[in-house]
């Protein structure tokens, strides 16, 4: 078993797909209609048939309240791996990207935060050798 599709909530799907491909360099890989909404997955630009992740619309009633929540409380809705937390946080900082959290170091793991303009929390993350 492994993980196929993972999603994450976002308030306006366009501007969520010009954000995760332009700014944090995914790749689209499907964008289906959908009624009035859109089946919008990303994938990694080196891993294209991996796991997807799909920016679905967050218009259920339940969504607002909880991704509200999550930020009030500074919790990111899903992580990315990166090889290197800090030249990702000066690559995305110069690009204008808001950090709620700078890199941080915990050990061999090294985290910061990110606001991804949709709604959500995003952590980068890289973890040594050492934490295994």
């Amino acid at each position: 078993m492994r993980i196929h599709l993972s999603s994450v909530f976002v308030d306006d799907q366009e501007k969520a797909v010009r954000f995760y491909t332009d700014v944090l360099g995914f790749v689209k890989k499907n964008d289906v209609p959908v009624g009035a909404d859109r089946w919008l997955t990303v994938v990694s630009p080196d891993d294209r048939d991996g796991t997807e992740l799909l920016l679905e619309p967050d218009s259920h009633p339940a969504v607002k309240p909880y991704k509200t929540a999550l930020v009030a409380d500074g919790i990111p809705a899903t992580s990315f791996a990166v090889d290197d937390v800090r030249a990702e946080f000066g690559r995305l900082r110069g690009l204008g990207v808001h950090f709620t959290q700078e890199p941080v170091e915990m050990g061999p793991v090294t985290t910061a935060v990110l606001d991804d303009t949709c709604g959500n929390l995003i952590q980068i993350i890289h973890i040594g050798p050492s934490a295994s």
